[in-house]
């Protein structure tokens, strides 16, 4: 069952076009994040569900009702802003059944309805603080509790992680998913953050100046992108610009690689080969690696060498063309040095493959 649907979605202010036909479903239950950066349009798509926004064209749908020309009060959303926008004269529970009090809900179930949220985010000994006396995660928090007090149909999170600090925010990430899943509700949540996109939803939708480039679950999206667009924005990708020279074959910067995903291609037509870091080993140059074939990316010298705990990420470049990118497990790269002779290689199997066109 879709519960919420935006169908041919646009928005204009003045000659600038936020929004192009943007169609997207999010079905009950589910957790969809808007995916892109600054300015893609993605926050627009959220007030425009929300109701803060009327569309130029298109409508919104909830539960199969058009309710793009409806007051967000009659919505039965819930929404969490980036700036957690708590009443500072209220204590923490006062700001929490704030809602409830709007629509003049018994003291006792008011009680009730907001013992029980602050106990769900954690903070039912801070239920007498003032949102000055709370950190920003805990704010937050409150902010959560606020949204959902009301039980509402869906639950819109614009940027709510993006003010707190790395650790926070990951606690926090695990917290809203956890609620989310244990209440069932559905969700819109905005992020321009594409770990916290990947970790956090059963769908991704990716945005580009105004328009949907993908949609999909996270494995899809970071495994197999279908525009340069959101292979270039979802994590580090190695790009290879390429020409198919027949079955299963492509010729880069001079050499003939092996890629599996050109096997039905025809010859002369101009490629992107996609290869993610974590698909490229280093090994010493003429080594096939790990008694498997494997291609030479590139043979040259190690120009750069970065630790990231689990992963050392190195990058090998022969001067001519780009860098590539590599994240070896760094018990095996220890021994790696600056200036090292190498050849990176991959597996052709493990390559995606755009046209140019595309």
């Amino acid at each position: 069952m879709t519960t919420v649907l935006l169908e041919n979605l646009t928005k204009s202010f003045g000659e600038v076009r936020a929004l192009e036909s943007m169609t997207l479903e999010i079905r009950d239950g589910e957790l969809v994040s808007l995916l892109g950066p600054s300015g893609c349009g993605k926050t627009t798509a959220l007030r425009l569900v929300a109701g803060f926004e009327r569309p130029t064209g298109g409508r919104v749908l909830l539960d199969g009702n058009d309710v793009s020309t409806v007051p967000p009060s009659k919505r039965n959303m819930g929404m969490v802003f980036q700036a957690y926008s708590l009443f500072p004269n209220m204590t923490a529970a006062e700001n929490v059944g704030f809602g409830l009090r709007v629509r003049k809900e018994s003291s006792e179930k008011r009680s009730r309805r907001v013992g029980e949220l602050l106990e769900m985010v954690g903070l039912a000994e801070a239920a007498g603080r003032y949102p000055h006396q709370l950190s920003g995660g805990m704010q937050q928090r409150v902010a959560l509790a606020r949204a959902l007090a009301v039980e509402p149909r869906v639950l819109l999170l614009d940027e709510p992680l993006s003010a707190l600090d790395a650790k926070v925010r990951g606690q926090l990430r695990e917290e809203i998913r956890r609620i989310q899943t244990e209440l069932g509700i559905t969700t819109l949540f905005v992020t321009h953050d594409q770990e916290e996109a990947l970790a956090l939803s059963d769908r991704v939708a990716v945005l580009s100046n105004g328009r949907l480039e993908q949609v999909g679950t996270p494995p899809e999206i970071y495994g197999e992108p279908e525009t340069p667009f959101v292979a270039q924005f979802i994590g580090t990708m190695n790009r290879l610009e390429a020409t198919v020279t027949g079955p299963g074959h492509v010729e880069h910067e001079g050499r003939r690689l092996g890629v599996d995903a050109v096997r039905d291609r025809s010859a002369g037509e101009k490629v992107l080969v996609l290869v993610r870091p974590e698909s490229v080993e280093i090994s010493e140059p003429g080594e096939a690696g790990n008694g498997h074939p494997r291609n030479g990316m590139v043979e040259g010298r190690i120009v750069g060498r970065s630790f990231m705990g689990p992963v050392t990420r190195v990058k090998v470049s022969n001067g001519a063309a780009e860098a590539i990118t590599a994240d070896l497990p760094s018990r095996n790269a220890h021994s790696l040095k600056i200036g090292d002779h190498v050849s990176a290689r991959f597996d052709p199997a493990n390559a995606r493959v755009l046209s140019l066109d595309e």
